[in-house]
């Protein structure tokens, strides 16, 4: 055990630090309380590590590097691991249910309180040597609660045992997946209105408010889940709820029934991670207990979400070299073992874990891109990624995004019996964007580079541990000398590919091979038409007309690809031949695995780089009226990460149309904002099938369309102030520092760049402290923008700042949002493809539509039940008035005066 923590746990209790804005207030071990400067915390915090909550948060208030502490947070992950509480330690008390303090001094003497429940609460833990082996480790890694937590779990600190990698193995504890028969065919059998209004009621409960709007939305929508007449032809339903309709609920009952009526799923698609967990708790009406719940319903995301125990395993093999990751991987071994789905972005992961700790021992031990192999893993039948593909094949409802459902859809093959035949997109509005992204290509150096290492394997020791495709299949070729040969072919031929510090040679104008030497040549050009190369955002530029060397290294690039796409093609064929020729004595999982290996390889390397030699093929072309090419640096604070070429399909709705809604036999689109409600009343839903897709092809389409319940005439006032610069950044600053004082907090600041957003909180974080109001700010404080929400939503009088994501991630009913400030009009950002679309869809419509519905988006946040008030207001005198239907009919509109509406705000909370 660490000799420093000996000495620790010799003088518990720690003194207390509890950090606010401008000063902090220290308790010392006696017990007495005084307030103090920043400055002196610095020197307190060196004499014996304080007690405190969120460490992070501290050093950001203090300005400082991380110091030894007892982070209250820490404790709290371990004792109570995949369980919830808001980061804070109001949050905490709550979480415990202890007093919550309402001032700065209860507020520090709530944490021992908090300290000692937990340390309480380790008594009751189950499966308590694996709990003690766990903190052991921690401890020989450094963990200052260790002493103290052993001693409660009755081990002496002084006499644990020595550092044992193994004490991580939380998987041994695991159940296995199991496989099971094929589903019989799913039946087609409608549902009735009578069925689907009951079901409802019994979800909403003998207490629960009845809406007429919902009755009429859970009614007007069953023609989605109608018999398919035809194929290719599936009934679509476009509806349009307003906020407060309570459309969660109007779709999940005709969805648990039809599923439960035709054996089948219905899949529920999102756009926010918010949402999902909304949907999901909805369904503990219907569920209410864990275990059934676990079988009627599954929450499918991409793999890129869910914790890899190899990787988890792999990385505490490392600890005896690298201890200092041991409490970081002791926390996440205590999550891993009492998670619902090891999901290290859903409901029971604590989003301020991963900000505490770091990415790189929280969310990066998730799958990888190209790492997983899958049957050969030793936890393959415990893996969580499994598991959750296989309990949506048996699920009722399965909740996934709308980005998995459109690549789950495009992967799948015609004949696939698990493909799901009923769709709900909630959030609807967001599926042009989603489309746009998934069917969106990009030929760049990082993409390059990752083919690369997922043919080839890690070439070196800071790549991780992904085998190339040599080592995934030694076992299918060993015997096969052709196969072999193809192998190598295409092995070699990949060499061609960028490799490691391809990022730094471009820099440096010293590409290596045919690959480098395009993303050289599209560097240059980007370079020789772009004004601003110092700007910290992307840059990009048209391809045509491209120079010399674009043209040349293209065409060298596309014949040097095709050397790869030929042994691919054969290597393929051969394992095909293989399947055919030993159907009789081929061993299942053999067969199994040379299936995924054809099947990766296509969908990985062939139709990628298919698509890729499509693109540079057209380099010396004229655009297409099909898709938009551009050149791009990609740029993070101003650092270039990537480097390429990109394509987007010009609507992207296209192949929405042709990969989803074709192959489904009920869709429903669903949101509070699909109808453009600018548009003339007799086309109002021009723009909502246009951006759906659903013009593109025949289809039985149903429109519904019901109105919120809310009386925004009384619930809302709409302020446009009209005398302040907003290029002028103290204007701005004081307009939100002055409105926020004025609504006493329970205010979002919304901005329209981020840059603007960090300039504001600069100048009114310390005058809103004075005024006793707490400042939250996405891109600032370190935390995560869900993170940022849950404590937002908690601290009634707090105010957050945020960007687009706040926007459309915030769902607060109640007094906790109450003013929402908007800095400037949300117009679409101008690049190539906006223009590209404007010009194809008429630029005042396209560009009009889409600050619309951002707008109507941003102000929905504001009011989400019938007892909400609330403010909306919009620092930009450029307000068009043909924008102002983006707004309720109901709501008052008023432009005035910075002083006026500061005075409107007081009113209107006071009344």
């Amino acid at each position: 055990m660490d000799q420093n923590n000996e000495l620790i746990n010799l003088n518990w209790p720690p003194p207390t630090l509890l950090t606010e804005a401008e000063d902090s207030i220290w308790i010392s071990q006696d017990g007495e309380i005084e307030r103090i400067s920043h400055i002196n915390s610095l020197g307190k915090i060196n004499e014996h590590p304080p007690l405190l909550c969120n460490s992070k948060a501290t050093t950001f208030r203090l300005k400082c590097k991380p110091f030894l502490c007892f982070d209250l947070l820490e404790l709290f992950a371990f004792a109570k691991p995949a369980e919830f509480c808001v980061p804070t330690p109001q949050g905490i008390a709550r979480a415990l249910n202890l007093p919550i303090p309402e001032n700065g001094f209860d507020t520090a003497l709530v944490l021992l309180d908090a300290a000692e429940a937990l340390l309480k609460e380790l008594n009751f833990c189950s499966n308590k040597e694996k709990v003690i082996s766990i903190s052991e480790l921690m401890g020989h890694c450094g963990w200052v609660w260790a002493p103290i937590v052993l001693e409660v779990l009755g081990v002496n600190p002084k006499t644990s045992s020595t550092l044992k990698a193994s004490s991580l193995n939380i998987w041994e504890d695991l159940s296995e997946w199991s496989e099971h028969a094929p589903e019989p065919p799913v039946s087609s059998l409608p549902i009735t209105k009578n069925e689907s209004i009951n079901r409802l009621n019994k979800m909403l409960g003998d207490f629960s408010e009845i809406r007429p709007g919902q009755i009429e939305y859970t009614s007007k929508i069953l023609p989605a889940f109608e018999p398919r007449d035809k194929k290719d032809v599936p009934h679509i339903v476009l509806a349009h709820a307003g906020t407060g309709v309570g459309k969660t609920l109007g779709y999940l009952a005709p969805s648990s029934i039809w599923a439960n009526k035709n054996g089948g799923s219905v899949w529920v698609s999102t756009y926010t991670r918010n949402l999902q967990h909304q949907v999901d708790n909805e369904l503990n009406r219907l569920y209410p207990e864990p275990i059934r719940k676990s079988t009627k319903i599954a929450i499918r995301k991409g793999r890129e979400n869910y914790l890899c125990l190899l990787n988890l395993e792999e990385a505490s093999r490392q600890l005896l070299s690298m201890p200092q990751y041991g409490v970081a991987l002791g926390l996440i071994a205590r999550w891993a073992s009492k998670t619902r789905d090891g999901d290290l972005m859903g409901a029971d992961f604590p989003s301020w874990l991963s900000d505490l700790l770091g990415q790189g021992r929280t969310t990066r031990l998730a799958d990888r891109r190209g790492e997983c192999i899958y049957s050969a893993c030793s936890h393959y039948h415990k893996c969580f990624i499994e598991k959750s593909i296989r309990n949506s094949r048996r699920a009722e409802i399965v909740i996934a995004n709308h980005a998995l459902v459109l690549i789950q859809s495009v992967l799948a093959e015609e004949t696939d019996i698990h493909q799901p035949t009923r769709y709900i997109f909630d959030e609807g509005h967001h599926l042009f964007e989603a489309a746009d992204t998934v069917f969106s290509t990009y030929l760049s150096g990082a993409e390059a580079f990752d083919l690369r290492r997922w043919l080839l394997g890690a070439e070196t020791r800071n790549l991780g541990r992904s085998r190339g495709l040599k080592k995934r299949v030694e076992d299918l070729i060993t015997e096969n000398q052709e196969v072999n040969k193809a192998l190598n072919q295409l092995l070699s031929a990949a060499q061609i590919l960028p490799r490691d510090g391809w990022l730094n040679r471009l820099k440096d104008n010293q590409p290596i091979g045919p690959s480098e030497s395009f993303f050289s040549a599209v560097k240059q050009q980007l370079e020789a038409r772009t004004e601003n190369l110092n700007n910290i955002y992307s840059l990009e530029a048209n391809i045509y007309p491209p120079t010399k060397s674009l043209i040349e290294t293209a065409e060298i690039f596309s014949k040097s690809l095709e050397k790869i796409v030929i042994p691919i093609q054969l290597f393929c064929s051969i394992l095909k031949i293989t399947l055919d020729e030993k159907a009789e004595t081929l061993e299942t999982p053999i067969r199994l695995k040379i299936e995924a290996t054809i099947r990766s390889l296509t969908q990985r390397a062939y139709l990628t780089i298919k698509t890729w030699q499509s693109m540079l093929k057209t380099v010396n072309e004229v655009q297409t009226d099909e898709f938009v090419d551009w050149l791009e640096v990609e740029r993070v604070q101003g650092h270039d990460i990537d480097i390429g070429m990109k394509r987007h399909w010009l609507d992207p709705t296209i192949p929405l149309n042709e990969k989803v809604f074709s192959r489904a036999h009920g869709v429903v689109i669903t949101s509070a904002t699909l109808k453009d409600v600018g548009t003339n009343p007799d086309n109002d839903w021009v723009v909502a099938k246009k951006r759906t897709g659903v013009n593109h092809m025949p289809t039985n389409l149903a429109q519904v369309d019901v109105e919120s319940p809310f009386d925004y005439g009384e619930q809302t006032h709409i302020l446009i102030i009209n005398d302040v610069n907003k290029n002028d950044v103290d204007q701005v600053a004081s307009a939100y520092r002055e409105l926020f004082i004025a609504s006493n907090g329970g205010a979002l600041g919304l901005f329209t760049a981020i840059q603007r957003l960090r300039a504001v909180h600069k100048r009114i974080l310390h005058p809103l402290d004075r005024s006793g109001l707490k400042l939250y700010s996405q891109h600032v404080d370190g935390l995560s923008l869900a993170t940022l929400i849950d404590i937002f939503r908690m601290e009634e009088n707090s105010s957050l700042l945020g960007t687009n994501a706040a926007r459309d991630g915030v769902d607060i009913p109640g007094k906790s949002l109450r003013l929402i400030v908007f800095d400037k009009v949300p117009w679409p950002r101008p690049s190539i493809l906006t223009k590209a679309r404007q010009k194809s869809f008429g630029r005042n419509v396209y560009t009009d539509t889409l600050t619309r519905m951002n707008l109507t988006q941003a102000f929905g946040r504001l009011i989400r039940t019938a007892s909400d008030k609330g403010v909306f207001v919009l620092l930009d005198s450029g307000m068009p008035s043909r924008l102002l239907d983006a707004f309720p009919k109901d709501a008052t509109i008023t432009r005035c005066g910075l002083a006026d509406a500061i005075e409107d705000v007081k009113t209107f909370f006071k009344s």
